[in-house]
């Protein structure tokens, strides 16, 4: 299927479809890419370059190869409770957590910060989120926005795939694992850093397969720009997940009159972001569209659908794939498509045994609108080893 010289790929039982295949030989021919693509096997159709993909790229970034959810990601913790400890219906605890944490396009009514966190790490992680944000260079090319919305934003979901779950591991421990990014902020820095590309690309006369793969490059003042904010909009985002399961926590305690804790240190991890990284004795920089690091002795979080198992895996550091893995299961079919092909009865039967919305608002998140999971999971035995593997009992989507 692709030059191996140019592609090594971990699809091997998983169906890729013929435009991601066009997709990725697209990438190949970019002058700035600096080695080989690693398609990791929950690869599928993106915006310019394939979700699923991990790019290495020398004195530039592809803005769209990153994305607009910068940072976007997951967070997962086991806590001290079983699965006895939890109550015959789910349903007060759905709610509780629908009530304190905003989701789809929804916002806290003040500041998360003014909302009495009780963690000095997490309340200096907001201030020096306020700090840098006066300083970033690229404010000015992302026309009016509504400051408050950058903060009463922070410990917020969003819609579409993002999601909060409730899961219980192989020994009957519960979980808290939730899927987020960069929310409306990141969506700005994103799009602009994409259109700035777009224009370069045109003004220096580039051949590019795809306009979506245009790239700036380092040395350019709009470099700078971008980087200053993609860093920015991925701490963001890592805290924006960590003052959600701050809430999540407490939302859970209260709906079950209980105090509970995490048992270990959450496991946080980005799957849409670009860092400076060393692989194969060169300083590159690493794009991950839909990919996480999975270096030797990490641990990171690879979800299936709503009704589907998720793993916690630890990363055994391939040289081959960047030190990365999938991060997730990928759609194997549109959001359109799943709203033509499933019914509100196929919703019902396949999200048996999870309280959730079984509404006509998620049939594109249905489980049968995502790879089989277990497939993407034998594809990439070589790139990391599972150390919990969890079913949801519950799960709150945008």
């Amino acid at each position: 299927m692709f030059d191996e010289t140019k592609v090594k790929a971990w699809t091997g039982g998983v169906p890729v479809e013929g435009e991601a295949v066009t997709q990725i030989q697209n990438i190949t021919m970019l002058p700035v890419v600096a080695g080989h693509i690693a398609i990791m096997p929950d690869v599928h159709l993106g915006k310019g370059a394939t979700v699923g993909s991990v790019i290495p790229t020398k004195g530039a970034i592809i803005p769209a190869a990153v994305g607009v959810d910068i940072g976007c990601g997951m967070v997962a913790v086991q806590l001290d409770l079983k699965a006895s400890d939890l109550p015959d219906s789910l349903q007060v605890v759905r709610a509780q957590i629908e009530r304190d944490v905003p989701v789809g396009f929804g916002m806290h009514r003040r500041s998360v910060a003014e909302h009495g966190l009780h963690s000095e790490r997490l309340v200096a992680a907001i201030g020096d989120l306020y700090e840098r944000f006066d300083a970033l260079a690229i404010r000015p090319r992302l026309g009016k926005m509504d400051e408050r919305r950058v903060w009463q934003q922070v410990g917020t979901l969003g819609g579409g795939n993002h999601f909060i779950e409730l899961c219980l591991d192989e020994a009957q421990s519960v979980w808290v694992m939730l899927h987020s990014g960069s929310r409306n902020i990141g969506n700005m820095i994103g799009k602009c850093a994409i259109s700035m590309a777009r224009e370069i690309a045109v003004q220096e006369d580039r051949a590019l397969p795809d306009r979506d793969l245009a790239w700036l490059s380092e040395g350019s003042v709009e470099f700078d720009e971008y980087v200053n904010g993609l860093r920015w909009a991925q701490d963001y985002a890592a805290t924006n997940r960590e003052v959600m399961l701050t809430l999540v926590l407490a939302a859970v305690a209260k709906a079950m009159h209980r105090d509970i804790a995490p048992l270990m240190a959450a496991v946080n991890c980005h799957h849409n972001y670009a860092s400076v990284e060393e692989h194969f004795g060169q300083q590159v920089w690493i794009t991950r569209k839909g990919a996480v690091s999975a270096r030797a002795g990490e641990l990171g979080i690879i979800p299936g659908s709503m009704g589907a198992r998720s793993f916690i895996v630890r990363g055994k550091g391939n040289a081959d794939s960047y030190c990365s893995c999938s991060h997730g299961a990928g759609r194997k079919m549109s959001r359109n498509a799943a709203k033509r092909l499933f019914s509100l009865d196929d919703l019902v039967v396949q999200t048996q045994g999870v309280e959730c919305r079984k509404d006509s608002g998620v049939i594109d998140e249905i489980p049968g609108a995502y790879k089989d999971i277990d497939a993407v999971m034998a594809a990439q035995v070589d790139l990391v080893e599972v150390v919990h593997t969890l079913k949801q009992v519950m799960c709150v989507k945008g």
